[in-house]
């Protein structure tokens, strides 16, 4: 005899379980959407970009560590001291540099050097590690990975101390929408960089670390967003009544091969 089938109506009620479960999970969850445009995003900001540097230089003492700060819109700013901190290593003998200042978004450099110490080293060191440059909002979200600290961790202590570095950076603005509509702007970067030895024309080495950035005019955005309701509906919807259907298919074959069976035993007995 035929071995009895497990009954299809459990089939299609774990089936239709399983897929309801995926359903409910994708519609809870939430997906990023990111496209591309040309505009200024944030045009609330003044036409300025908050900058959030942080840099060790182990072998330079403090006194001498200063922030300058340049653009093609005239500015020119030597020892910038506003919301900056300079943090003592080394015994003293080095230095940690964090700053929180503001640049104008049009192409430019702010650099670390000595220029605005009142008695310039006679040999200045500029070996360093990059703990942190970022610029505007900071961005932790998941599923959002981009380049926003892409200098972080760059470490040139076995460099030449007496050398300049030149990072390059293109900064592309960027917005994330949540699902409230609330907007946040941040900058990812991309940078290249090079390393040379720059004299004075005293014929002096006189290095520094220069940040020159220019903005990118194509803005990123991603916008968090859930499936809608009626959609999630139409799927269960969709879920239930397919399953149903190939289900009566199934049972409208086993009760054929069933009773087809069956003649075949009596005859068989016949």
């Amino acid at each position: 005899p035929l071995l009895t089938p497990v009954p299809v109506s459990v089939c299609c009620c774990l089936f239709i379980l399983f897929l309801f479960l995926s359903e409910l999970t994708g519609f809870i969850a939430t997906e990023i959407v990111n496209e591309l445009y040309v505009d200024d995003p944030d045009k609330d900001s003044g036409g300025k970009i908050e900058v959030n540097l942080n840099i060790s230089l182990p072998n330079l003492h403090c006194e001498l560590v200063g922030l300058d700060i340049q653009d093609e819109m005239g500015r020119h700013e030597v020892g910038h001291i506003d919301n900056s901190m300079k943090i003592p290593l080394n015994n003293g003998d080095g230095c940690r540099f964090e700053g929180h200042f503001s640049i104008n978004k049009v192409p430019g450099n702010f650099h670390v050097s000595t220029h605005s110490a009142t008695a310039q080293p006679q040999n200045p060191d500029m070996t360093h590690v990059i703990h942190k440059l970022s610029f505007g909002d900071k961005l932790q979200v998941h599923n959002v990975h981009g380049a926003f600290n892409a200098l972080e961790g760059a470490d040139k202590l076995s460099s030449n101390p007496l050398a300049s570095h030149d990072y390059i950076l293109k900064i592309v603005p960027t917005v994330y929408e949540d699902m409230s509509g609330k907007q946040r702007y941040s900058y990812q970067y991309t940078v290249a960089n090079k390393e040379y030895v720059a004299y004075s024309h005293t014929g002096r080495i006189i290095p520094a670390i220069w940040f020159r950035y220019d903005l990118s005019p194509i803005t990123v955005k991603y916008t968090e967003r859930r499936q809608p309701l009626y959609r999630f509906i139409t799927s269960i919807c969709a879920i239930i009544g397919g399953t149903f259907t190939v289900a009566g298919i199934l049972d409208s074959c086993i009760f054929t091969a069933s009773e087809a069976w069956k003649k075949i035993q009596l005859g068989k007995m016949q």
